[in-house]
């Protein structure tokens, strides 16, 4: 159990507009790559990209052309809607992304789109000329505790602050990592900061550059919008930027009140601690874990568990993907062409779809169930009790113990033997424990 104190979630800021409005907002965000992503998705014979992702120049003429636009608006607004999850690219073929989709009619996938360009925002505009690599990549670490006294202070903030608390922050990640702290003086013990003004001067235009690209995406008000009385700079969050900030304080806080404590896990190590929960803890554990990180790093370290040879964790990792739900459907629908992930994955997209789960089965051909039988039992044998590895028989779809051994041989699950085994050691019924026995060895020696 964690030992961790629970914080409660902060409160969404007064004046914050209802999600109808921020939907609203958001849609109007995107409206340009929306409209770019529902043309390139409706393009005759497809629309490739090339291999950096971006759209090659003879589309770029025909986006123009087609929708009125400047060439620049064009490679602006698609590098948006991906950004954004609103066209997704397949090998290199451009696809309507889940969130255009649901653009008009769910407001959570249009506040989600926007979040994800949020996210990215960063990727906006190119960092100055001149700054290297490590320096940028520890601005953009310090941003969110930027972004989160622009929350906190419910109101504009002066720039020289911004830069101190960022010099202050950067200083710390070097700290973090025993490095030397960026630009010290170490040749004056009295000097004040860990910064000098060179130094200083190559951080301040790092932070425009942050603020223009936070501004560029629209999670900052336009300069001009903030100007403070003495001719000062100031920045400010929009009301889709404030609203988006509180919502990832409040999943830190979710995330700091992990029930079973298994928050910092890997995906393998929080499954094999959720195996021990019953359904309604497990759920909250997943969405906690969930919480504590970007949505598709998530959903890619589950799939990967999920490829791995235990059973149970491939089961419960499906589980913790339908507590991430929509985002999570492009990489289950990919998921879908791996055999050993395809039975659960086509469950997954029926349940998601709004499928019955009772019938949820019969979009399985015989051969995936009795794969997923196969794979299930498996998980049994080597986490459960023999009853129920037992009891699983009435489970299958073949209803009688001869059919279910001749299509199990001839499905070729890697556990088949070890599941039979298991099996025929722990039923009590001595002919149906021989014929058991004799299908093992038969598919261990490959005879008939």
């Amino acid at each position: 159990m964690s030992t961790r104190a629970a914080r409660p979630a902060p409160r969404p800021p007064e004046g914050t507009p209802p999600p109808a409005e921020l939907a609203r907002q958001a849609r109007a965000a995107l409206s340009g790559a929306a409209r770019l992503a529902r043309w390139a998705d409706g393009a005759d014979a497809g629309l490739r990209a090339g291999r950096d992702g971006a759209l090659p120049a003879a589309a770029v003429e025909r986006a123009a052309g087609a929708l009125g636009l400047p060439a620049a608006q064009v490679r602006a607004d698609w590098d948006r809607a991906r950004l954004a999850g609103l066209i997704e690219l397949h090998g290199g073929l451009a696809r309507a992304g889940w969130r255009l989709r649901a653009w008009d009619r769910d407001d959570t996938a249009a506040l989600r789109g926007w979040v994800a360009l949020f996210d990215a925002w960063s990727l906006a505009r190119p960092a100055p000329e001149g700054a290297g690599p490590t320096i940028v990549a520890e601005v953009v670490e310090a941003v969110p505790q930027l972004l989160s006294l622009l929350h906190l202070s419910a109101g504009p903030v002066r720039l020289p602050m911004l830069l101190d608390m960022l010099d202050q922050r950067v200083a710390e990640l070097r700290t973090e990592r025993c490095e030397v702290p960026y630009g010290p003086r170490q040749d004056d013990p009295d000097a004040e900061g860990p910064v000098d003004d060179a130094a200083r001067a190559s951080l301040a235009g790092l932070l425009d550059w942050a603020l223009a690209s936070l501004t560029t995406v629209g999670a900052l008000v336009p300069p001009q919008g903030v100007e403070a009385v003495d001719g000062g700079r100031e920045a400010q969050l929009t009301p889709l930027g404030n609203w988006s900030v509180w919502v990832k304080l409040e999943q830190i806080c979710v995330a700091a009140q992990s029930p079973a404590g298994n928050i910092e896990q890997t995906a393998a190590a929080m499954l094999r601690g959720c195996a021990r929960l019953t359904p309604g803890p497990a759920r909250a554990e997943y969405r906690a874990w969930l919480a504590a990180r970007s949505v598709g790093a998530a959903v890619e370290e589950l799939l990967v568990v999920a490829r791995g040879e235990d059973a149970l964790l491939r089961g419960l990792a499906f589980e913790a993907l339908r507590a991430v739900g929509a985002p999570a459907e492009p990489a289950v629908r990919a998921a879908a062409d791996e055999p050993a992930l395809r039975p659960y994955a086509l469950l997954w997209l029926v349940e998601h779809e709004g499928g019955d789960p009772e019938t949820a089965p019969d979009v399985l051909t015989r051969e995936e169930s009795t794969w997923l039988w196969v794979d299930t039992a498996a998980a049994v044998a080597d986490h459960g009790e023999s009853q129920l590895l037992i009891r699983h028989l009435d489970s299958a779809v073949q209803g009688s113990v001869p059919r279910l051994l001749e299509e199990v041989r001839a499905v070729g699950h890697p556990r088949t033997v070890q599941v039979l085994v298991a099996l025929a050691a722990a039923h009590p019924d001595p002919a149906l424990a021989k014929a058991v026995r004799r299908a093992a060895f038969q598919v261990h020696t490959g005879g008939v």
